[in-house]
């Protein structure tokens, strides 16, 4: 494998997961709550960048690659999760709403895999409805992070507003998806 632009990327959101993790775990004395969200904030917006520019350098580049391929999406779900057992731990979100997230991710990890195995990867493939919940999920956390009111605006109130959305819209892709390969699967 030769390594690219849009899989050093790649590589380098994965480095980010504990520089975000360890934020949460620094001293007190050393760093202040506020601090702490603040970096937390930056490194997890900086993930997420490094994610959109990775495709979009792969895509423009043409330097799509199957290793790039596999990686991307798990360092995206790394990403996710990590900042999700930390919103978790800091009660900024719900138990309920991380089971959902996280176990769609699983599953539909699962479930492409499978139907990769029996040739019919492409049937389900990332939908536009996906993209939306991650979309949401991804403005979502980064505001669950950041907490913090800014004058008027409240952070924490809108984060949690987007990231109930974001598991609403998670519940109704993973439908979506589980009805196509049960459609595909039952048409072999």
């Amino acid at each position: 494998m030769r390594l690219n632009w849009p899989n050093f990327l790649t590589c380098l959101r994965i480095l980010m997961i504990p520089l975000f993790v360890g934020v949460f775990y620094s001293e007190q004395n050393y760093l202040s709550e506020e601090l702490q969200n603040k970096i937390a904030t930056l490194v997890f917006t900086l993930a997420a960048l490094t994610d959109w520019l990775d495709g979009w350098l792969a895509r423009r580049l043409n330097q799509t690659s199957a290793f790039g391929a596999f990686l991307d999406p798990v360092a995206d779900k790394l990403m996710v999760v990590a900042a999700l057992i930390i919103l978790l731990q800091l009660g900024r979100v719900d138990a309920a709403i991380a089971f959902i997230i996280i176990g769609r991710e699983i599953a539909i990890s699962s479930l492409r895999e499978w139907m990769a195995n029996i040739g019919q990867g492409k049937s389900v493939a990332v939908s536009f409805l996906g993209k939306v919940k991650t979309f949401a999920q991804m403005l979502a956390i980064p505001l669950l992070l950041y907490k913090d009111p800014m004058g008027s605006f409240e952070p924490l109130f809108w984060g949690g507003l987007l990231i109930v959305l974001a598991a609403g819209l998670t519940l109704i892709s993973m439908g979506y998806y589980l009805k196509k390969a049960w459609l595909v699967s039952h048409s072999l």
